[in-house]
């Protein structure tokens, strides 16, 4: 790294992205595939994120992924980022993780976000509910869950009591930072998709910080977009194609992960353009070096304790050889 910054733990934030003309199937065997690579290369942690009703995105049920990758590493963590907690009751959320750890000790991280992070017909699809789906009722969810791990709950929650993995909240905003903040906690930070907050909100995590029996000092993980490969020119082709499904997904129109062709093709208006270059700007792309520069500036900015990478591209050959130039890269 260069001097001044310290070299810290590198993780992954993988969605199992479906790239356009393949399946599902395809991309949650590529997935398998990416721990298996990054536990090789050096990678801390392993987490998959959750979202629902996306074409582009396999990653659905975190738990049942997880088991999976769990099986084909052997010493890298693995976890949720997150698992969105309004959508679930505590108790199967405890017992899934709990279990997860029973079969994996010391290994298991449980990420959790406090919105229903998708549209509101598939929020309550999830919950069966017609009530208001609403996450002012975190901090309570987040309590039940805990006491679940804990044995205080007045239901024995198995294999969930005395198995209790790392729990994680995740945020892209001040709220959950202030709540992870006020309960010692360590914190993730969607830099990703959210990078305007990302200082603030890592400011009133350790603003509102107070020790726990987790932690006595702040932990605070952030989740960045990085595309590396052999040059910087390459590399922004590479990155293209998941901006483009991202305005997809902004304009009510999701898709699979476009190719470099249909990327090209896309009929752009100008507030496209400037869409995509406004999204490609808070990323880090480009060759080794180019890299390098960003994740050094990167945590000269935020002082991360971690940082989580999520690559997302078209081909999953080229993610792979982003995750392996990365690690090269920051670990010269």
């Amino acid at each position: 790294m260069t001097p001044g910054v310290p070299s810290i733990p590198l993780s992954v934030l993988d969605l199992a992205p479906v790239p356009s003309g393949s399946t599902e199937t395809a991309a949650l065997r590529d997935t398998l595939e990416l721990a298996r690579v990054t536990e090789e290369l050096g990678y801390h942690r392993f987490w998959v994120a959750e979202h629902h009703a996306m074409p582009g995105v396999a990653s659905s049920a975190p738990a049942v992924l997880l088991a999976h990758v769990a099986m084909v590493t052997t010493t890298m963590r693995v976890g949720s980022g997150g698992v969105m907690l309004p959508n679930h009751p505590p108790l199967v959320v405890a017992e899934q993780f709990g279990m997860l750890e029973a079969l994996h000790p010391g290994r298991v991280d449980l990420g959790i976000g406090r919105a229903p992070g998708t549209d509101p017909a598939t929020a309550r699809a999830l919950r069966r509910t017609t009530g208001p789906l609403s996450a002012d009722d975190f901090p309570e969810q987040l309590t039940e869950l805990v006491d679940y791990f804990t044995g205080s709950a007045a239901i024995t929650a198995i294999p969930a009591r005395g198995n209790q993995p790392a729990v994680w909240l995740l945020g892209s905003s001040g709220y959950s930072a202030q709540v992870a903040g006020l309960l010692g906690l360590p914190f993730a930070f969607a830099h990703h998709f959210s990078a305007e907050n990302t200082l603030p909100a890592l400011k009133l995590y350790r603003e509102r910080f107070r020790p726990s029996a987790v932690l006595q000092e702040p932990y605070a993980m952030v989740a960045a977009a990085v595309v590396c490969a052999d040059d910087d020119a390459t590399a922004q082709a590479l990155a293209r194609p998941a901006a483009l499904a991202f305005l997809q997904l902004r304009k009510g129109m999701p898709g699979r992960v476009p190719s470099p062709a249909e990327t090209e093709a896309y009929p752009y208006t100008d507030v496209d353009r400037a869409f995509m270059a406004e999204r490609l700007s808070t990323q880090i792309i480009g060759g080794p070096e180019t890299v390098r520069a960003g994740v050094d500036e990167l945590l000269a900015a935020t002082a991360a304790d971690e940082l989580m990478i999520v690559t997302s591209v078209h081909d999953h050959r080229d993610r792979l050889r982003s995750y392996e130039l990365v690690a090269k890269a920051l670990r010269a």
